[in-house]
């Protein structure tokens, strides 16, 4: 009865993950990863631009490289500002979905979805998305193929398995969500955080963390974005690693931090939803 039970178990693991089947002689890559960071890169940075003055704190213990970059910034928008006498300095902060738009030229939002009985979708709310673009991230945390994720992939359907069988746990819910805050925590460096815990709530800092609610096509609503893996490189800018919707279940693995990307297949409109295909077969 036991080994039963237990084979039982396994196969319905094996069907419970999301699988992707890509051939040997292609490329899982609809843009290059040097696009796909500079997109990220391009963003982060005008979110901390945005709310520079909660950043001063951040700034102040980091190398004087950095600290410079910023002072060179904060020089060109307020002549004879020093970075440590503007800590009252009054600003006109946007929002996040607003910084997308400037930055990128759409906005996305999570709202109802267009398929029946499918819970929330994801909309383009102002814009236009061009073929190629970036539109969002997959959040969540990252466990390698020998790290315990059994007991957080119940009942879970947000359990994202890249080609190299990496999994992403993108639940801000039950058990992944307190999992992902205590990884956050172990990681954070004083007053600098090493990756973004606000998707788990209402108030979402970085608003490209929003990939796993992407629903799946259908056949009167096919794909219109497609799934992109990337590994963070070692030297991304660590004051914009708190945008990172990503941390790693191990503080031991060495390995770099694998995010994934949502890229347009093609134009996407304003009043959209996007929809994936979980089943992607790049050929």
């Amino acid at each position: 009865m036991p080994g039963r039970l237990l084979r039982g178990l396994g196969r319905w693991w094996r069907r419970y993950r999301t699988l992707r089947y890509v051939p040997d002689e292609f490329k899982d890559k609809v843009i290059s990863d040097e696009d796909a960071l500079g997109t990220l890169l391009k963003v982060f940075q005008a979110l901390f631009i945005n709310d520079f003055n909660k950043q001063l704190e951040i700034l102040t213990v980091l190398p004087e490289a950095v600290q410079s970059k910023y002072q060179d910034l904060l020089s060109v928008q307020h002549p004879r500002v020093k970075l440590p006498q503007n800590r009252h300095h009054q600003q006109n902060v946007f929002k996040p979905e607003e910084i997308l738009y400037k930055t990128l030229g759409f906005s996305i939002a999570r709202a109802t979805s267009s398929l029946i009985s499918a819970g929330r979708g994801v909309f383009i709310t102002k814009g236009l998305v061009p073929k190629g673009a970036v539109v969002s991230m997959y959040p969540g945390t990252v466990y390698q193929k020998h790290e315990p994720i059994f007991f957080q992939s119940i009942g879970n359907p947000f359990i994202f398995r890249c080609l190299d069988g990496i999994l992403i746990d993108g639940n801000d819910r039950g058990i992944s969500k307190v999992v992902y805050r205590s990884c956050t925590g172990r990681d954070r460096l004083g007053p600098v955080k090493m990756s973004d815990s606000t998707w788990l709530t209402s108030e979402i800092q970085n608003p490209l963390a929003v990939g796993q609610y992407v629903n799946n096509c259908s056949s009167d609503r096919p794909a219109n974005v497609c799934y992109q893996e990337l590994d963070v490189p070692a030297v991304f800018p660590v004051e914009l690693r708190q945008y990172l919707p990503n941390i790693a279940y191990s503080c031991q693995e060495q390995s770099p931090l694998r995010c994934v990307v949502l890229v347009a297949l093609r134009d996407i409109r304003q009043g959209e939803e996007l929809f994936s295909n979980y089943y992607t077969i790049v050929s």
